[in-house]
């Protein structure tokens, strides 16, 4: 009997990916394999295509990208017992280790030793099928779409930004960079109870996102005096808790300048450059909380909790629809209409693709 194929998209090159018929991965004892019903494309995918590496990860040999997936269990290992046959789950791209101290300390997320979907050597989801060890896997309830399980993903970056934040209900909070992580950073601190939410983009088309998503008000940092204007509206009492995730130089150092005395600073995007400007003065005399985000950990089963009773709606980020076999199209657009697309989900059968 012959092998079972499968479609994937493949990266050989920069700039170049290929829709290939690939063997079907099968399953070992403590994974289970899964039929993929949609995949988001996430800025880190649009940086391997372009770049061929992010930092120190570098694309050596073809690649499978993406990493914010769910899908339907269609065959399980002999040892799994938490997934069955038929279960709807959002797959948690990052498998570490579980022998480290990081792991042990419930930090699995700083795991040295860490598969994690489309990090160079490690495939991606962009294909029929995907093998993921069955405690990577978190069913989904009824109430709860495929889009919304693939979002989980990004969402949990905002929801671990939270989390490292402390973030509290009667906390005020803004957000630099409204791109998907941004965005969904707003719903993960309304998941928080949080009710004042600001933010800024350069791009006018996602500051009225961000509005319609909820956020409190907005500001363009090319124009506005945003510090004047948060003091006003926070009635001179001021910003508990600043997340930075446009990865701007200069909306990184801005961010001393935004939070309050004992105020709290996340640094989730990435800068081009490795060094950047802080007011050292001004974290020393204001007695400063400053935080990196690197990924997520225990986020994902919170966040499915949170959100099924919250009344959300995170697919709400969604603006573009495309097949698999349309996965260059979509790259397309993802890289050169930055002011029309937001998230872009891929479905690998067209039938499980809502209407564009």
């Amino acid at each position: 009997m012959g092998n079972v194929m499968m479609n994937a998209a493949i990266m050989k090159d920069k700039l170049l990916i290929e829709v290939e018929q690939i063997e079907r991965p099968a399953p070992g004892p403590n994974e289970a394999l899964i039929k993929v019903q949609c995949i988001g494309v996430c800025g880190s995918d649009i940086h391997y295509y372009e770049h061929g590496r992010i930092g120190r990860y570098v694309v050596e040999k073809p690649l499978i990208l993406g990493h914010e997936v769910a899908g339907t269990v269609v065959e399980v290992g002999s040892n799994v017992s938490n997934v069955k046959i038929g279960d709807r789950v959002a797959i948690e791209p990052g498998v570490p280790c579980g022998q480290c101290d990081y792991c042990k300390g419930g930090r699995y997320n700083l795991c040295a030793d860490v598969f994690f979907l489309a990090t160079p050597p490690d495939n991606g989801a962009w294909a029929d099928y995907i093998v993921m060890r069955s405690d990577a896997l978190f069913t989904l309830p009824d109430t709860m779409s495929f889009e919304e399980g693939a979002l989980l993903e990004p969402l949990s970056v905002g929801y671990h930004a939270m989390n490292r934040a402390n973030v509290k209900p009667s906390d005020k909070v803004f957000i630099t960079g409204l791109g998907p992580i941004g965005l969904l950073a707003i719903q993960a601190a309304k998941l928080f109870g949080v009710k004042e939410i600001y933010a800024s983009d350069v791009v006018a088309f996602r500051r009225e996102f961000a509005l319609k998503m909820g956020a409190t008000a907005v500001f363009n940092p090319l124009e506005d005096s945003i510090a004047e204007e948060l003091s006003v509206l926070t009635n001179n009492t001021g910003i508990d808790v600043v997340i930075e995730s446009s990865g701007n130089r200069s909306s990184i150092s801005s961010t001393m300048s935004l939070v309050r005395r004992g105020g709290r600073v996340v640094f989730v995007g990435l800068p081009p450059e490795n060094e950047v400007l802080l007011n050292v003065d001004k974290i020393i005399d204001s007695e400063l909380n400053l935080y990196g985000v690197f990924r997520y950990a225990n986020t994902y089963a919170a966040a499915i909790q949170a959100y099924a009773k919250s009344g959300l709606n995170i697919s709400e980020v969604i603006t573009h629809r495309f097949e698999l076999q349309e996965i260059n199209a979509a790259l397309h657009l993802a890289r050169t209409q930055k002011d029309k697309a937001v998230k872009i989900m891929i479905y690998p059968e067209s039938e499980a693709a809502p209407s564009r």
